[in-house]
């Protein structure tokens, strides 16, 4: 079990006793007084204070009334959920803006050839892959909604910048910027997601901002068919580039007052509200907010099996969407239809991937504990039945193939609650951070290599781009199978540790004299702890004490 050096050691945090010197943070610096004050722009005050405070206020599960908690969390859904699903939206959009400009032009415009679009596909991912480590970095350090939102403004002025290309060269450094700035996008939702939610409840917060990738998918196309029939003096794809980035920018703005950077410190809930949506996430084990580096979590992060897992699934889960989301036009229109056809046929590929995000979540939330990774395995045999399908079927079974080619959005569903396996078995600010930076970096990888398997001679059946979907998909299947053989078996390790724990404390205790006033000391300090103190800490010492996983004898996996 990995150890802290005496500078990176999490602080023990009493719950039972209140510092002489404690006070309570004021709202005035927590949230400021006035819209421009500088607690409100950019609040980076420690919160190691509000949580002691929460913790008092909420020391066990039996001090939370239900009925508020429930009316709290509608709260924060309405708070939050909408604002991550469309930024996941314009997310979407914003990286299939080239896959409709390609219909729309781009190639004949730009006089690309060769391979050259198959590299603009990937460019943008090689931002992403220079970018991704130091953006979480610098996200760590600095408010989390204000950072998304400064990176998401960006995002729309250089896709807006992109319309006024003139050659690839041009292009290619936009597209690697457009990256780079992009690169903070999911593991940002995905910190959220773990600062706002419990553990439970993660998975189908996360399928809900998720699921607006079907909807960017069907609002691309609409758009896609909106652009089509503007005619003015650009060319289309010069639309599609413009009118995207402009409604992205104007929501980076919006969000940049609207979302909340962590409970502590959300304007629109009261502090009563706030103590309770911090109070209630004890039992995650996993921290809020911290915003100091930690060099045993960073070196802790690589030398973790379960991180390579989850690069790997990054990686797997990626090379179909490199290959999809920048080919799928082509995919489509090389079945037989035309350029406005292509574009509406995009809709119901969206809606499918919505359905598909909801029945996941909608199972997971109904089967027993630790159902995840059977649930995401389950489907991945849709995705598989398609991709196959697809490379069978005849090449004039139009309708035949489009409907397989609709199948294989279920392994969406599949790296929905993957995500949550990561938010859920991950602790420690440090380490969160830079484990959904790896996910991501995987991601890169493989929306970088995707797109080469779509080669120009193979068009328009590819082939080998459906064939490596085939292949990555099956990997998957054998990562999730993975992930669950070794979070079961950490788990039943540390349930055996307590168990063994807790007979050497039994045989201990059967030769204490009744005369030792210090053991009988002992044994009713552990009594108000719930018996646990000669073991381990108590939950609440560790709830918030910004440790790791791997760190808190506490903590136990979900899968």
């Amino acid at each position: 079990m990995s150890t802290s050096s005496k500078d990176d050691a999490a602080p023990s945090i009493s719950y039972t006793e209140q510092a002489p010197d404690r006070r309570n943070i004021p709202d005035s610096e927590l949230i400021g007084t006035h819209p421009f004050s500088a607690a409100r722009l950019w609040n980076r005050e420690p919160l190691d204070e509000f949580y002691r405070e929460a913790l008092e206020k909420y020391p066990n599960e039996t001090s939370i009334d239900p009925v508020e908690e429930l009316k709290l969390r509608r709260k924060i859904d309405r708070l939050i959920i909408p604002c991550l699903a469309v930024c996941y939206a314009f997310y979407y959009i914003d990286k299939t803006t080239l896959s409709y400009a390609a219909i729309f032009g781009i190639k004949t415009d730009l006089k690309l050839h060769g391979t050259e679009y198959s590299w603009l596909s990937s460019l943008f991912y090689f931002g992403w892959l220079a970018w991704g480590l130091p953006s979480n970095l610098l996200m760590q350090r600095s408010p989390s909604g204000k950072y998304l939102a400064i990176n998401i403004f960006l995002w729309g002025v250089l896709l807006m910048a992109q319309a006024a290309s003139r050659n690839f060269t041009e292009l290619a450094v936009l597209r690697i910027l457009s990256g780079a700035f992009e690169a903070i996008a999911d593991p940002a939702f995905m910190l959220i997601t773990t600062m706002f939610y419990r553990r439970a409840e993660q998975p189908s917060r996360i399928s809900m901002w998720y699921a607006a990738n079907g909807v960017g998918v069907a609002g691309g196309g609409l758009l896609g068919y909106a652009i089509g029939h503007i005619k003015g003096s650009l060319a289309s794809w010069k639309y599609e580039f413009l009118i995207v980035g402009s409604l992205c920018s104007l929501w980076g703005f919006v969000l940049f007052f609207v979302l909340p950077d962590s409970p502590a410190t959300a304007r629109a809930l009261t502090r009563d509200e706030r103590l309770l949506a911090v109070g209630r996430l004890r039992e995650n084990q996993t921290g809020v907010d911290n915003k100091k580096f930690k060099w045993d979590q960073f070196r802790e992060t690589f030398l973790d099996p379960k991180s390579w897992l989850f690069f790997a699934l990054g990686l797997v889960g990626n090379i179909p969407n490199g290959g999809i989301s920048n080919f799928s036009t082509l995919i489509i229109q090389g079945l037989g239809f035309d350029t406005l056809q292509t574009t509406l046929l995009g809709i119901p590929q969206g809606a499918l991937v919505c359905i598909w995000i909801g029945l996941g979540a909608y199972l997971n939330g109904r089967l027993p504990p630790n159902s995840r990774t059977l649930v995401c395995i389950l489907f991945m045999l849709p995705t598989i039945a398609g991709t196959l399908g697809f490379l069978l079927a005849p090449q004039d079974a139009s309708v035949g193939r489009l409907i397989c080619y609709y199948l294989t959005g279920s392994y969406q569903s599949s790296f929905v609650l993957g995500l949550s396996l990561i938010t859920s078995n991950t602790a420690g600010q440090t380490k969160k951070q830079l484990t959904s930076a790896l996910i991501w970096l995987g991601a890169c990888v493989g929306n970088i290599s995707g797109p080469f398997f779509y080669r120009t001679q193979d068009a328009p059946t590819y082939h080998l781009g459906i064939g490596s979907m085939l292949v990555s998909n099956c990997l998957e299947v054998l990562i999730f199978v993975a992930l669950r053989v070794y979070l079961s078996y950490q788990n039943r390790k540390r349930d055996a540790a307590d168990l063994a724990a807790a007979d050497s404390g039994a045989k201990q205790g059967s030769t204490t004299t009744t005369g030792d006033v210090n053991d009988a000391k002992d044994a009713k300090d552990s009594e108000s702890l719930g018996g646990l103190s000669a073991f381990r800490p108590h939950e609440n010492e560790t709830a918030f004490a910004d440790m790791t996983d791997l760190q808190n004898v506490n903590f136990r996996y979900v899968y």
